[in-house]
């Protein structure tokens, strides 16, 4: 079976497991915290999948890039927001992400690869400076951290898998609709309404 098979077989599996956790998050130092947070918030979940997405959709190396760029740059946001720097208007941030993934992924555009990096890149801070003031009190910062980048990681290939689906007509309508339900979910996100 070809690896997109493999993958979009799986995929159901990696969905519905969930983290078998036998310490609450203090007792895990954060880590367990870390790991899961990202896949609790949907307005977290519809943009790292995007990006993964997205970066499938432009092929190499955005395919690659834009997955590390994410949780390189997130993390700086997540150390700003530990540190207790300002960044005004946070949660639009991250709302948007949603919207302008989504609708780039719609409307198939075909960024050059340092301006898909520096959109990407932007959001990315949004969403670290976020979970880095939300870091919960009894967290090792840096072991939290480490979780969040994986989990951010896991997101970003379940992203790459569906853009597999973009090497044929009816999987490139797909990919474009998931875009379009991305970019509603993150509408909703902005205005509230989830």
């Amino acid at each position: 079976m070809p690896a997109p098979r493999r993958f979009l077989a799986a995929l159901p599996l990696l969905l519905i497991a969930s983290a078998a956790a036998a310490h609450t998050d203090a007792e895990a130092g954060g880590f367990v915290s870390g790991l899961s947070h990202p896949v609790n918030g949907w307005d977290h979940v519809v943009a790292m999948v995007a990006v993964g997405l997205w970066g499938a959709f432009l092929g190499a190396p955005a395919i690659w890039l834009l997955p590390v760029v994410f949780p390189l740059v997130m993390a700086l946001g997540g150390a700003a927001g530990v540190l207790g720097l300002p960044l005004p208007m946070i949660e639009t941030g991250i709302a948007l992400s949603g919207v302008v993934l989504g609708l780039l992924i719609a409307f198939a555009v075909r960024a050059p690869l340092w301006v898909a990096a520096v959109i990407v890149g932007v959001f990315a801070v949004f969403h670290g400076h976020a979970h880095g003031t939300e870091l919960p009190e009894a967290a090792n910062p840096l072991v939290y951290g480490v979780g969040f980048v994986i989990a951010t990681g896991i997101l970003h290939i379940i992203g790459i898998g569906f853009g597999f689906l973009a090497g044929s007509r009816p999987g490139r309508i797909a990919v474009r609709t998931l875009g379009v339900a991305i970019a509603a979910a993150g509408g909703a996100f902005l205005f509230g309404l989830a």
